[in-house]
């Protein structure tokens, strides 16, 4: 056995960060990737409670970073990257045209 190995490299101590830095984070890297980021998920994925969700959402839009929209049919809050709203917006209608035009490829084979 070799006790001489070298640690592995991608493993580093990084600063934790704070709820507030995740859930900026999070929403920042959902918006590249071309979605939205409900409200309503954010005290379900970080384990805070609802009220402490909205407050960190004040702050956040507060600093300018992200910006918010309501869904259209629920009315539920949405957060993604300031100037990525329309972006976001078409590539959502593009996915549910394509999971309409799936579906209905799907019923007439049946």
């Amino acid at each position: 056995m070799s006790f001489n190995k070298k640690p592995f490299r991608k493993f580093k101590n990084t600063k934790s960060q704070t709820t507030e830095e995740k859930i900026k984070n999070f929403v920042l890297r959902n918006s590249k990737n071309g979605y939205y980021t409900k409200v309503s998920t954010l005290p379900y994925k970080f384990a805070i409670s609802q009220e402490r969700a909205w407050e960190i959402v004040g702050e956040i839009l507060d600093e300018g970073k992200i910006e918010s929209t309501h869904d259209q049919k629920s009315g539920e809050m949405k957060l993604c990257e300031t100037g990525k709203m329309y972006s976001i917006l078409n590539l959502e209608q593009k996915r549910k045209r394509e999971k309409y035009k799936e579906a209905k490829k799907m019923n007439k084979s049946k």
